[in-house]
């Protein structure tokens, strides 16, 4: 009855993940998405500890309540400019949850394969799954176990190390040991003989030796990313995340930890093939760090950013019929979508065309921008993603660029030798007139300097970018 009962609800709990990860595809169908996830996570965990092999009810609701206000407490103090962190954050807890759970999947087999065969007939839970278990099928397990602690150890240290890069606490530049990619090929294939080891043996040691392969091959692969590439990371981490759940559900025998998994594995590798997709990079490249390396010295950029205040950008949109918005990450530090959709009101109002451009890796976490303007309310439907609106700007009248760098960098255009060449990105100096919003001559969190802010029809509107709009709100009525 137990097992039953748990089964159905798995199956439910797995129908419920896959109608939340369909419904996330829609800005409008979002919130009933979430909580679909709520609702099928409440019932995964209910109908786990009230099925077969539970026990330690006390201790298990003390941990799911503490781990409950602890997540209530990040979630009231977090900003949305730290999600990208939090996210990963996030990510290197999966990670390491999966390490500890193979860990204790080898201790609970090495115990059983001890007892004599008489001595198993009793045995309860992960336990008397593993008393049934034939020879081929315990070697089977051990594969499964060793592939989840080696994907958990990757994905925990990758994870913190992204966390540090985004945080600001690691540097976001490529940095490498000497002997780079050799010594990541050194602790795979390391990785590689622990892994025939433990299969022959079963011995402690081997999985040990391959959970520090991995915890450095995690810290080195992420440490040879530079932070152009933090987007693609982020994904990245969340699929192996996905595969190392997925690993261990196998281990466990447990279903919907596998469906679970795979749901996240597969959408995080498709995330993050779209998104190398759109910065026109292979996957393998940016995974192995390769982005960001040149073969030649960059284009000398000519020329000089000239300032504007308030009301020479405000006579202009007074002036424009078209208004393209291309929010970015300096955005969101300064909290200034809240004053970007009152702006939007304000020219709609007045019966000017006011869009919003969306570049695929804007910001520092995949929708992150699209998330801050339907926070601030900003309507659906003029919210455009890059393919949609790239050959408009030649029509457009004024593009107001919020804290964006890479992502309208002409440079992936025209100079074959930038970090960031062959990259689509939004052509907004085809428009009429630019107007960058920046707090300094910088060149922001890729360290890339970017030729639209030397061109003649681009004017810096410099500042931080909440203060700025609210002097140009003060000049727009």
């Amino acid at each position: 009855m137990e097992f039953g009962f748990t089964t159905a609800a798995y199956v439910v709990a797995a129908v419920l993940f896959i109608l939340s990860l369909g419904g996330l595809s829609g800005q409008e169908s979002a919130k009933r998405a979430v909580w679909y996830g709520i609702v099928g996570m409440a019932l995964a965990v209910f109908a786990t500890l009230i099925g077969p092999g539970s026990g330690l009810w006390l201790l298990s609701v003390l941990l799911i309540a503490g781990g409950g206000v602890i997540g209530y407490y990040v979630a009231q103090r977090v900003q949305m400019t730290e999600m990208p962190q939090l996210v990963a954050a996030m990510h290197s807890l999966v990670g390491l949850a999966a390490v500890f759970v193979g860990y204790n999947a080898h201790i609970e087999l090495g115990r059983v394969l001890a007892m004599p065969f008489a001595d198993r007939a009793g045995l309860e839970g992960f336990a008397a799954i593993l008393a049934h278990k034939s020879a081929v099928e315990v070697n089977i397990l051990r594969v499964e176990l060793f592939l989840g602690v080696f994907i958990g150890a990757v994905t925990f240290t990758g994870s913190v190390i992204a966390f540090g890069k985004l945080a600001g606490k690691v540097t976001s530049k490529a940095e490498k040991l000497p002997g780079g990619h050799l010594l990541n090929a050194g602790a795979a294939a390391l990785s590689l003989l622990c892994l025939i080891w433990y299969f022959n043996t079963g011995g402690f040691f081997p999985l040990f030796l391959m959970t520090l392969a991995a915890f450095f091959i995690g810290y080195h692969l992420i440490m040879g990313i530079g932070g152009a590439d933090m987007p693609v990371v982020v994904s990245m981490l969340n699929s192996y995340s996905g595969w190392a759940a997925a690993a261990i559900g196998f281990s466990l025998g447990n279903d919907l930890l596998i469906v679970v998994g795979a749901l996240v594995g597969s959408s995080g590798a498709i995330l993050s093939y779209i998104m190398c997709k759109a910065m026109n990079r292979s996957f393998i490249s940016v995974i192995l760090g390769g982005f960001g390396n040149t073969t030649g010295p960059a284009m000398e950029v000519e020329g000089e950013q000239i300032a504007i205040e308030a009301d020479g950008v405000a006579a202009a949109l007074d002036e424009a019929d078209s208004v393209v918005i291309v929010p970015g990450y300096g955005m969101a530090v300064a909290q200034a979508q809240q004053n970007v959709a009152e702006l939007t009101r304000r020219l709609r109002a007045k019966g000017k065309t006011v869009r919003f451009a969306i570049h695929p890796v804007a910001g520092r976490l995949p929708g992150h921008m699209n998330v801050l303007l339907a926070e601030a309310k900003v309507p659906y439907d003029i919210v455009l993603e890059m393919d949609e609106i790239n050959e408009d700007f030649p029509d457009t009248d004024v593009v107001i660029v919020i804290g964006s760098n890479d992502i309208v960098n002409p440079a992936a255009q025209d100079d074959p030798n930038s970090p960031i060449a062959g990259m689509p990105v939004l052509e907004v100096w085809k428009a009429k007139q630019v107007f960058v919003s920046k707090r300094g001559q910088g060149t922001g969190y890729s360290g890339i300097e970017n030729p639209l802010f030397f061109k003649d029809n681009t004017r810096m509107f410099y500042g931080d970018a909440k203060a700025s709009l609210d002097t140009l709100l003060t000049k727009v009525d």
